[in-house]
């Protein structure tokens, strides 16, 4: 699950071989006296019934021992992170999937400089981490008058929230929340500040920003922990205040790569699309975050094939092809799934018919979260694209079914479905929280410590196989199953 980490890299198309839409031509299917509801029906039966957290535990294990041989973490552009798409790459292959690695560069930012002095009223020194890709500051630094953005439901995201023409040339203070941090540094620019520092909305160390790609940095950028952000502005509030920023980065380049697989069968002009990400932070092997997603995926991938595997006596066709993905870079800004979406032609785009995105499903503090593609919590960034309603309804209607507590989640463009519902693909899927806090409802409702993160070791060291919940990781394997089971065959409940 993506948010601000010391690194942060950008993608560059680079030509190389991947599974499209149009790269298997139709095959025939035999004629079958089943609708297609009941085909699906059936089909997600069994895969539910196949797919287990318990099988796919091996997957976790695996990833484990690979971050443990390789410097602790399965970062993109490490032997880590290669190690981990070969392990998934043969055994998709095995199981008889289209497969292909997809490779791109990616341009990592690493930090030269981080420094942060209040020098007037009372001089000190504040603990900072850059923005990655952040405009460097002068040679001794960025010296300016502070000045706070205002801090409502969307603070720093528009223009309005600075008083016109009293930011120009100062350093803007703002807080995190609601819109990206890309939209932050471009705001504030915007407003004439001369640099930005962002502070956390939670916790204890300072929030790690970042602008999308070197090109795009406007000023320098950096953030600091919620306690010296409130600091700061009620010494503010008292008369004013300077600072020194002093933040400069480097760009340095890499080379990744997405695994992407496809059924042999179905209609390639109907395609079903799940990914989940394979990359982990470079602070930790990542096995919630987001081993337990790729898992999952790879888990459900596996028994596809195997129940679906056509034989002369017993053909078992699908309907629709179905397309998976572990993309590359999700840690440093949806890096691969947004090379892969760039890389469809705009008939490519059409075939996808839908895209699931599984992101941290065993979180160690869990409560059951469903992407809001109609928009009824009213919250963040609205309804995802026509069909998101649909795919959200489908997955609560079978939480429902097993009676498990389930609450909405917005489309907050921090996972791999934010380049496909940027296409108008219709998009959905569940996630176990990461960073944020657990509320009272939930815990009551589902268990767990409420006011606790629900996953306290969330972009760490901390983040092992003792890091999941094998209850919620189960959970969600049997949600994805049963998705691709009915999808595979039956997309009419998308139109529903």
């Amino acid at each position: 699950m993506r948010v601000s980490r010391r690194t942060r890299a950008i993608a560059v198309l680079a030509a190389a071989p991947v599974l499209l839409a149009a790269a298997t031509p139709a095959v025939a299917q035999p004629h079958h006296r089943d609708d297609p509801g009941r085909q699906a029906e059936r089909l997600a039966r069994k895969l539910v019934e196949q797919s287990s957290g318990e099988s796919a535990y091996r997957h976790l294990r695996q990833f484990q021992k690979i971050a443990d041989a390789n410097g602790g973490n399965r970062a993109a552009g490490t032997p880590g992170f290669d190690a981990s798409a070969a392990y998934v790459h043969d055994q998709l292959e095995k199981a008889g999937y289209d497969v292909a690695y997809q490779d791109f560069d990616i341009f990592e930012s690493k930090t030269l400089r981080e420094k942060l002095t209040v020098t007037s009223p009372e001089p000190r020194e504040l603990k900072t981490t850059a923005f990655d890709f952040s405009k460097a500051a002068p040679a001794g630094g960025l010296t300016a008058q502070l000045k706070a953005a205002r801090v409502d439901d969307t603070p720093g995201c528009e223009l309005d929230d600075y008083a016109s023409g009293t930011f120009t040339g100062k350093i803007a203070l703002v807080k995190r929340g609601s819109c990206t941090f890309v939209q932050k540094e471009a705001v504030a620019a915007r407003a004439g500040a001369a640099g930005i520092i962002l502070y956390n909305h939670s916790g204890t160390t300072p929030v790690h920003g970042t602008v999308s790609d070197p090109a795009g940095a406007h000023i320098p950028a950096t953030g600091v922990s919620l306690a010296d952000g409130e600091a700061l502005a009620a010494q503010l509030a008292k008369g004013d205040v300077t600072v020194t920023l002093d933040v400069a980065t480097e760009a340095v380049a890499h080379r990744t790569r997405n695994v992407v697989a496809q059924t042999r069968g179905g209609d390639p002009d109907s395609v079903v699309a799940l990914g989940s990400h394979l990359d982990s932070v470079q602070a930790g092997p990542g096995i919630n975050d987001n081993g337990t997603g790729s898992a999952g995926l790879l888990e459900v991938a596996l028994k596809l094939a195997k129940e679906t595997r056509q034989t002369k006596k017993h053909p078992k066709p699908l309907a629709n092809k179905v397309r998976f993905a572990w993309w590359s870079g999700e840690e440093l800004g949806l890096l691969g799934s947004e090379h892969y979406v760039k890389s469809l032609t705009e008939k490519e785009k059409r075939q996808i018919k839908l895209y699931l995105n599984f992101d941290m499903i065993g979180s160690p503090n869990p409560a059951e979260l469903v992407y809001d593609g109609d928009d009824s919590d009213r919250t963040g960034a609205g309804a995802g694209p026509a069909g998101s309603a649909q795919i959200e309804r489908l997955i609560n209607g079978y939480l429902d079914k097993k009676r498990v507590p389930h609450w909405g989640t917005d489309f907050d463009g921090r996972s791999d479905y934010g380049p496909f519902i940027e296409q108008g693909i219709p998009a959905g899927g569940t996630f176990t929280g990461a960073e944020r806090l657990k509320t009272e409802e939930q815990a009551a409702k589902a268990g767990g410590t409420a006011g606790q993160p629900y996953d306290a070791n969330y972009h760490a060291a901390g983040d092992t196989l003792k890091n999941v919940d094998k209850k919620y990781f189960d959970l969600n394997i049997d949600v994805i199953a049963h998705a691709v089971g009915t999808y595979a065959q039956d997309l009419s409940s998308l139109r529903g």
